[in-house]
């Protein structure tokens, strides 16, 4: 670890104080740093780099802020491949693994001991309309159609490799990489899924059959929508964060893509503890015993 990018949502009250820490920190090691333009603006620390010059000077990259600084970040540097380590700086983030506190000692262990990276999945998303191609873009988390302020449920006519699934009658629908599971879809009642298996979920929101259930389907596959929405159509969103109207017969083709985001893992925990963490699940403690005992016949 020689050169280190620092990218932070300024809008966090903590953003500047905690970027220089590790700003200092770094070149005191002799590590070369590499601020995004708003946090050096932020700190007064020169014009900075965008976030792709900035993924190809560095060998990795410190994101300050929760789930949405990474998802930004991750699509902005999608064609690089840099590893990505998210800092929580107090939200609910899934994707931001360390904390504040255990922040130059996790970067101390990264400096001794190298890291330890996970590959997570995109997708590849395209809206169509008239047969034409009007929209292509690219997602960590999941892309969303919505009615929006419509009063209907929209219709979605959904296929899987050319051959049809189903029309989900729904508030909307969900396409969902492994990592996107503990976001959007997981409100909407969709499975956890552990990230690093190669699968796409598609979870209908609220449908109107209760027998419409979300799939989970190989992540090799194409997935098509047709809307046939009778209003005036529909809202895309990506990642929570792009937004794209459809139109009734519009069509949106969502693929794995070729490029994925490789996270950088915590060296204090595993996803099954910070899984735990986040969703509050409360057990016994690792090497504790059970309250009548770690013989006792579970059947009795």
């Amino acid at each position: 670890m020689q050169k280190v990018g620092i990218v932070a949502n300024t809008a966090k009250e903590q953003a500047g104080q905690v970027s220089k820490k590790l700003m200092d920190w770094c070149l005191g090691h002799g590590i070369e740093v590499y601020l995004d333009k708003g946090i050096a603006a932020a700190i007064d620390a020169g014009p900075g780099y965008d976030r792709r010059q900035l993924a190809a000077r560095a060998d990795i990259i410190a994101v300050f802020g929760g789930d949405g600084t990474m998802l930004r970040t991750a699509r902005a540097v999608r064609e690089f491949a840099v590893p990505i380590v998210g800092i929580n700086l107090g939200g609910f983030g899934y994707l931001t693994e360390v904390n504040l506190n255990e922040m130059i000692d996790a970067f101390e262990i990264f400096r001794r001991r190298g890291f330890q990276t996970e590959k997570r999945m995109m997708l590849d998303i395209a809206m169509e309309s008239g047969g034409e191609v009007v929209k292509k873009r690219t997602v960590l988390n999941d892309v969303v159609i919505n009615r929006g302020n419509l009063s209907r449920i929209v219709e979605m006519e959904t296929s899987v490799d050319g051959r049809y699934l189903n029309t989900f009658k729904a508030d909307g629908l969900i396409v969902s990489t492994p990592t996107g599971s503990t976001a959007y879809s997981l409100s909407a009642g969709g499975p956890i899924v552990f990230p690093q298996h190669d699968s796409i979920i598609i979870n209908p929101i609220c449908p109107h059959t209760l027998t419409n259930r979300p799939v989970i389907i190989p992540g090799d596959v194409i997935i098509r929508v047709t809307l046939w929405s009778k209003e005036q159509g529909a809202t895309v969103t990506l990642d929570g964060q792009i937004f794209h109207t459809l139109k009734p017969g519009d069509v949106m083709t969502v693929r794995k893509s070729a490029h994925v985001t490789l996270l950088v893992a915590s060296p204090h925990r595993d996803y099954l503890e910070i899984l735990r963490s986040k969703l509050g699940w409360r057990g016994l403690t690792a090497g504790m015993s059970r309250p009548d005992g770690d013989d006792a016949d579970p059947l009795k």
